[in-house]
């Protein structure tokens, strides 16, 4: 349960992408929770929420996860997500692959998760692409299969996840999945390496050295 609650953020992306001349009720409710005031939040989330306002329902019912509320309640966590998701809200399909991998019901529903997850990945969560990438990947919580993998992988790649590009470049280099490529390979290593990932300088060495030995066409 931990790291499931680390994971999850209210959310204030009305505040931050169209910042509004006036507060509304949302953007308060959002500023009470960030100064501490839960119980203004909660009182507000609930008005909001029992109007059916999915950014309510997901930030109430992250309130239920985090233990926030005098009766946090999972199961009405998991009925607010539920309606959030039904109005298309990505990040609340996120957040119930979340709930449901790491067993906040009780135990862990890995099928579930991934149903969840690849909502979330169809609707260009590069997180949830990668949760699905790995659920094929390990055959955990869906049936392995290597090529799904690497397409989900692909798709978090190109969203720009520093893991899944390193993964991704694994895959053409041991072709695992899709055909072995390393001229692919190096292109997706030195990306993750330009993005951070501390392996992938290594990878580049290695992959220039036996691509000059490669004979040539």
């Amino acid at each position: 349960m931990a790291r499931l609650l680390q994971t999850f953020v209210i959310a204030a992306t009305v505040l931050l992408l169209n910042p509004p001349a006036k507060a509304g009720p949302l953007e308060l409710a959002v500023e009470a929770y960030e100064a501490g005031n839960l119980q203004t939040a909660a009182r507000s989330f609930s008005a909001l929420s029992a109007k059916r306002e999915p950014l309510a329902d997901y930030n109430l019912a992250m309130m239920h996860l985090r233990g926030e509320l005098p009766k946090p309640n999972p199961h009405e966590a998991k009925r607010l997500l539920e309606r959030a998701a039904g109005h298309g809200l990505v990040r609340a399909e996120l957040a119930l692959g979340q709930l449901y991998e790491q067993g906040a019901l009780g135990k862990p529903e890995l099928a579930k998760s991934t149903v969840w997850y690849a909502r979330a990945a169809e609707h260009g969560s590069a997180d949830a692409q990668v949760a699905v990438a790995t659920a094929y990947y390990l055959g955990r919580g869906a049936k392995l299969d290597m090529k799904q993998a690497a397409h989900w992988f692909r798709e978090a790649a190109n969203g720009g996840d520093v893991g899944a590009q390193y993964l991704l470049a694994s895959m053409y280099e041991t072709g695992l999945g899709l055909p072995a490529d390393l001229r692919l390979a190096r292109y997706w290593y030195e990306i993750a390496a330009r993005n951070g990932d501390e392996a992938a300088p290594s990878k580049l060495v290695e992959l220039d050295r036996r691509l000059a030995t490669e004979p040539t066409s």
